[in-house]
């Protein structure tokens, strides 16, 4: 049974009502607060975690609104935009009463990420763009498919491969929660840059792993179009660009993109990682973070 803590800062789940609606958070570890959003969209938060930087940061992940616990509109599974999404953090701030945090957005959370520090910088007191990009649309799906296909000659004559790219190619299309799970699942090696030769330390994400169905639309069904390369060179909020070198959707080509986009930002590359780069190499995504809020003077 969830129990609402006094300190809307202590450790465990709690939750904020935005726009109506109950969005549910967690929190985890010590020192300046890093708000943390998770991909997708619709990838279940704790995915997300990542104790090695609980060390340092008081991480609060985010589970956004239509995702999980937290409950969802009346449009759903339509309408998550990301000025809606910009508007939940805002209601999240307000609650923890915090004038300045750091953010942190993974894949489409990078998304939210970008748009949040466009909109509003006096929030901030850094940006964290993880496997993110400036854009989608054609552009984005043509690298991320040279990308599947660097993944297939590395991983070639591999007995589940074809299981793999059944799930990638099903993800695009199904529409259901429980079958956009059952693919999400089927696809997860893809998001790992040697995930067979780690397999028992990942097999239990695998087995675990949820994904709600969001679409890219808004409550008109109007597409949510991204993309934000006019716009970030205003950027002002000091920025790290992290990226693992064979990530698939959000590959290095884009962090270089957001990097020289993105005035005086960081690019760390971290060498030995896909997509999720705070499961594969933990501490040195920990020491790329913790040098980062270090030199905002936090």
């Amino acid at each position: 049974m969830h129990i609402e803590a006094a300190d809307p800062l202590s450790t465990g789940s709690h939750e904020v009502v935005v726009d109506g609606l109950i969005q549910r958070y967690h929190v985890y570890g010590s020192g300046p607060v890093c708000l943390a959003v998770p991909g997708g969209p619709g990838v279940f938060w704790e995915s997300l975690r990542m104790p090695a930087v609980e060390a340092f940061l008081t991480m609060v992940y985010v589970e956004p609104l239509g995702t999980g616990g937290s409950e969802r509109l009346g449009s759903h599974p339509h309408g998550y935009t990301r000025e809606r999404y910009t508007r939940s953090l805002i209601a999240l701030l307000d609650r923890l009463s915090l004038p300045r945090v750091f953010l942190l957005g993974h894949s489409y959370g990078g998304f939210i990420a970008q748009h949040f520090a466009l909109h509003h910088p006096d929030r901030l007191r850094g940006l964290v763009l993880y496997e993110s990009a400036p854009v989608t649309g054609p552009e984005h799906m043509a690298e991320a498919a040279a990308n599947v296909q660097a993944f297939v000659s590395r991983n070639e004559g591999h007995p589940e491969l074809a299981t793999v790219l059944a799930g990638l190619e099903a993800s695009g299309s199904v529409t259901e929660d429980e079958k956009i799970t059952a693919a999400l699942r089927e696809l997860l090696p893809v998001f790992f840059a040697r995930y067979w030769d780690r397999e028992e330390e990942f097999h239990g994400l695998r087995e675990n792993i949820t994904c709600t169905y969001i679409s890219a639309t808004d409550e008109n069904l109007a597409p949510d179009i991204i993309d934000d390369r006019e716009t970030l060179p205003t950027l002002a909020v000091p920025t790290l660009v992290v990226v693992g070198r064979y990530d698939v959707p959000c590959g290095p080509r884009w962090a270089r993109e957001l990097h020289a986009l993105i005035p005086h930002s960081r690019l760390i590359t971290l060498e030995d990682s896909g997509h999720l780069g705070h499961l594969e190499e933990p501490e040195t995504f920990a020491d790329a973070l913790r040098s980062f809020a270090e030199s905002t003077g936090a």
